[in-house]
């Protein structure tokens, strides 16, 4: 899960088909959202709609891409039947699309898409790779748009209100700030942040009666600057929904709780203080769990949340239920989604595994699956690599289990990160220990320092607050048997030797915040790499840490 698409203040350059609204008073804008909830909710209770929606946006996907030197190159056909493209059209890693989408920021039309593409949104995802440019196309803006509305929607259907909007909507998204792409002259090329760019195209209606932070604040790219100049503004605004990162969503109430981060545990929350009407808080990017006595403590007691599950390359579901019931794919805006079962899933040699890719008709509740995206963004079965888990297949509605590249299986103990964040949340919740960040890595054979058998170690930073924090070891013991219980590979290796008990390092606060940003992750949409199985971000946390344990 890697960016929470928001909506913004400006207009894209005219290139861009604003979007057709006329400006209503803001009680219109209340009766017509009753008038879309009621519609909604007509939506939601065909439990069997996704497959047929599903099918349809598969027809209309390759008829364009049929237009295009990929999809010739690739061999489609505007007909081409499902069962020809899942046999014969390759998956693609972003590597793989690569050269396609350089010749696209060049102006080189009908490449990945019909027409040229001027806007690129930039993600590094969690694995602290290289940079990626993802085309935005019109239709993908027109998705994301799409998809940005039916979430609230959504949680209208399921709380059985719309009085959210009746208030302003803060969204911390990522700058608006476009950046021209060196080397596309003479066609202009802008890369920019999702959520930047899909808050250049919001509609008007949106810019007048919800959207905030407002125009010139949602360019800052400073981010301490930013959420001083936040704070600032809507101190004194009728806010009923925030919307962002968990960890950001934090910082930002740091900001506007008197005390900031030394603030009590029983000071009163913002909703008893400065936004008596605020009920929801959207939230997406990473799993809740770690931080969500927090953010209940700092928004209110009262606070609505509401799940998210947006991505660089496409916004994928939105919670209708309850958290245990999963996420709703959102089979009807535009993407076609396939699910190629983890067990199947090689890095190594990924475009040969087309044939064991199935479509939504094709997934059993309780697999893990790969995710693969087929979008209007000129994406062809793309690997994005999130891996996910249906809960349900009528409705069809899943769980984001982790990455495909952020997995421990080091000693082949294949232990993936909701596991982990799972592991840790059962131990610290009933102890009331705050999480405000985590690391896990292997730590390997060592003869030097004695170490017979490899291990995991983990980094943990606790919030400080009036509950005694306590130490590495007796963490490590109840860590250990929290994984053993969810993860037969994990406990097999335990019990037959091949993995030492864990270590865990309680670090001092600062030193995840510090390599974050170092990186440039600090900020905006950028989320801390949960486990990798080398030592790359371990390594480098060793030589910021001091330890407490």
């Amino acid at each position: 899960m890697k960016a929470l698409a928001g909506w913004g203040p400006a207009r894209l350059p005219e290139t861009v088909p604003a979007a057709a609204m006329p400006l209503l008073p803001k009680s219109l804008l209340v009766l017509g959202a009753r008038l879309s909830t009621v519609r909604t909710a007509l939506r939601l209770r065909q439990k069997n709609s996704a497959v047929p929606a599903q099918q349809r946006t598969y027809r209309g996907l390759v008829k364009r891409f049929a237009r295009t030197s990929f999809g010739r190159a690739a061999g489609l056909t505007g007909g081409m039947p499902y069962a020809s493209f899942q046999k014969r059209v390759p998956l693609h890693t972003y590597e793989q699309l690569a050269p396609y989408i350089e010749q696209m920021k060049r102006g080189a039309a009908d490449v990945l898409w019909p027409g040229q593409c001027p806007f690129y949104a930039v993600s590094s995802g969690t694995t602290a790779g290289p940079q990626k440019y993802l085309p935005v196309t019109f239709e993908m803006l027109e998705h994301f748009r799409r998809a940005g509305l039916d979430s609230l929607l959504y949680y209208c259907v399921r709380t059985g209100s719309t009085k959210v909007f009746r208030g302003r909507h803060l969204f911390l998204g990522g700058t608006t700030a476009l950046t021209p792409i060196a080397g596309s002259a003479p066609f202009d090329a802008y890369e920019g942040d999702l959520s930047g760019l899909t808050a250049l195209n919001m509609p008007k209606w949106v810019e007048r009666h919800l959207y905030e932070p407002g125009t010139a604040i949602a360019q800052l790219a400073d981010w301490p600057k930013k959420i001083t100049a936040i704070a600032q503004r809507t101190r004194n605004l009728d806010i009923s929904l925030v919307a962002g990162i968990p960890s950001w969503l934090l910082i930002l109430a740091e900001s506007l709780r008197p005390g900031g981060s030394a603030a009590p545990p029983r000071a009163p929350s913002l909703q008893q203080t400065i936004w008596p009407n605020l009920e929801c808080v959207v939230h997406g990017g990473v799993p809740i769990g770690p931080f969500q006595g927090e953010l209940r403590r700092a928004f209110g007691p009262q606070v609505n949340f509401h799940e998210v599950y947006p991505a660089s390359e496409a916004f994928i579901a939105v919670q209708d239920a309850t958290p245990a019931e999963g996420l709703r794919l959102l089979a009807d805006a535009g993407v076609f989604y396939e699910f190629l079962p983890l067990k199947d899933y090689d890095e190594d040699r990924v475009s040969t595994l087309g044939a064991k890719a199935v479509p939504l008709e094709g997934v059993k509740a309780n697999e893990d699956y790969v995710l693969l995206l087929t979008t209007p963004g000129g994406l062809c079965r793309y690997v994005i690599g999130d891996v996910v888990r249906f809960v349900s297949t009528q409705p069809a509605r899943l769980v984001y289990v982790g990455r495909t590249a952020l997995s421990l299986s080091a000693f082949g103990e294949h232990v993936i990160e909701k596991e982990l964040t799972d592991s840790l949340l059962a131990v610290c919740s009933p102890n009331g220990w705050s999480i405000t960040n985590f690391h896990v890595a292997p730590m390997f054979i060592d003869s030097l320092t004695g170490h017979n058998r490899g291990r995991h170690e983990w980094w943990i930073e606790l919030r400080p607050g009036s509950m005694e924090n306590p130490t590495g070891p007796i963490l490590a013991v109840q860590l250990d048997a929290e994984l053993k219980a969810r993860n037969a590979d994990y406990e097999a290796k335990r019990r037959g030797g091949g993995l030492e008990a864990p270590l865990v390092r309680l670090v001092m606060p600062g030193v995840f915040e510090h390599w974050m940003r170092h990186h440039g992750k600090w900020g905006g949409q950028s989320k801390m790499p949960r486990c990798r199985s080398d030592r790359v971000i371990a390594d480098e946390l060793m030589q910021l840490a001091r330890f407490n344990d």
